[in-house]
């Protein structure tokens, strides 16, 4: 199971990375209009941020402090910025998750994040869920907003 979300994991964080190179303009990923009022470079910032605490501090004690506020505050990251985030994004969930056993996956998550005891490896598959959903909306925002 370690494995499959590992590669799961990678897959869409390079989605996103995709999603984010195809912005020919750069100004575009800042873009709100609207009830569009997440704009997908902050809702990239949100994505690392979330994966960054959820997998990397909390499983992988990588250390990193979260500041969600600034996840969706942020504005005209550059593109590259970005996109190296991403990058280390997946290098993070690669070296937190490789540190888990199955039995691993099968322990409590350290933290209630939900509000209720769950598993690790079922809070890892909300986890999984939440990258896809905010990933939809960046491809959505960049092709409704006709700002590729």
């Amino acid at each position: 199971m370690t494995e499959s979300i590992k590669s799961l994991f990678t897959r869409d964080l390079n989605q996103l990375k995709k999603e984010i190179e195809s912005y020919q303009n750069e100004e575009a990923i800042w873009k709100i209009d609207k009830d569009i009022l997440n704009s997908a470079g902050n809702l990239s910032l949100h994505l690392v941020g979330n994966i960054n605490h959820f997998i990397g501090s909390i499983l992988g004690n990588s250390g990193y402090v979260r500041n969600r506020e600034l996840e969706f505050s942020l504005k005209n990251i550059p593109k590259t910025e970005l996109i190296l985030q991403i990058e280390k994004t997946i290098e993070v969930v690669h070296s937190s998750l490789d540190q888990l056993s199955e039995e691993d996956m099968n322990k409590e998550y350290p933290i209630q994040a939900l509000g209720y005891p769950m598993t690790t490896e079922y809070f890892l598959i909300h986890l999984f869920g939440h990258l896809n959903y905010h990933l939809g909306q960046i491809n959505y925002h960049r092709r409704l907003l006709g700002v590729e």
